[in-house]
């Protein structure tokens, strides 16, 4: 359960752009069809731009230059594109100070464009469907961590945090300090602006895929590994690929499909 002031904060977050609902009314159509997205994103020439050079990015491997939105529709699906425009939403509407977690806001971003980059990767060769709630919930799960953040630093408590971070590691941290985890957060903000229930239900048991549904577990465990080899604040590593791939053998899945997706993430 939220503290209060991390359920205050959530409940003062303004409502997302409009372009945003349409555009998360169109993906929650099954009559919706690729032309109808693209012709709402379009309206928008910063979400266009955005969404074109997150398409662009080396991270996905594709051997030639994205130049159209409609190409970058029909390369990556309705689901991902949908996840990028989403995070271009949330970067304007919620300020982001990431100091407390040593950051940057342009790395945060970085690494929050891995997850996604690596979760479609690996999911493409495990189950497309399941990307349709994977793609855009590996792109936003550290939201939670922006509204920490701005408590954290509100509450003057940074340097403490840091201490305490280096010491037990964030999720230690953030526990002892506000008694939840990011996932949690972030999983109650999504409820806040009205996400499908699917969405809000795997972020949130990310952090633990045993204590959601039967159906909703295997997304929340998916989530989990990503999350496993992408960490905050030094990304993608030796080491964080083992242990995800590791989880990923003891969950029953595929573990040398994943260390094919992840092959060239570390740095």
């Amino acid at each position: 359960m939220l503290n209060d002031a991390l359920y205050a904060h959530i409940k003062s977050l303004p409502p997302l752009p409009q372009s945003v609902v349409k555009i998360q009314r169109i993906c929650s159509d099954p009559s919706s069809s690729v032309s109808d997205l693209t012709k709402v994103i379009e309206l928008d020439p910063m979400l266009t731009a955005n969404i074109l050079k997150a398409a662009n990015s080396p991270l996905y491997g594709f051997s030639r230059a994205i130049k159209t939105l409609a190409q970058a529709v029909s390369l990556f699906g309705m689901s991902t594109v949908r996840g990028f425009a989403l995070a271009g939403a949330i970067k304007s509407t919620i300020p982001i100070n990431m100091s407390p977690y040593r950051i940057s806001p342009e790395r945060f971003a970085d690494l929050s464009l891995i997850q996604n980059a690596l979760m479609v990767r690996w999911y493409s060769q495990v189950s497309r469907h399941m990307l349709e709630v994977l793609s855009p919930s590996a792109f936003l799960s550290g939201v939670g961590r922006l509204i920490i953040s701005q408590e954290i630093i509100k509450s003057g408590k940074t340097e403490l945090f840091i201490s305490k971070s280096v010491t037990n590691g964030l999720a230690a941290a953030e526990m002892e300090l506000f008694g939840v985890t990011y996932q949690e957060v972030s999983s109650s903000v999504f409820s806040h602006w009205l996400f499908e229930p699917e969405m809000v239900e795997a972020i949130g048991g990310s952090v633990n895929p045993s204590s959601v549904s039967p159906s909703m577990s295997p997304y929340a465990f998916a989530l989990k590994v990503v999350q496993t080899a992408v960490e905050i604040p030094n990304g993608v590593s030796e080491q964080s690929v083992l242990d995800a791939a590791e989880a990923v053998a003891s969950g029953g899945g595929a573990k040398e499909v994943f260390l094919k997706a992840a092959n060239g993430f570390v740095k």
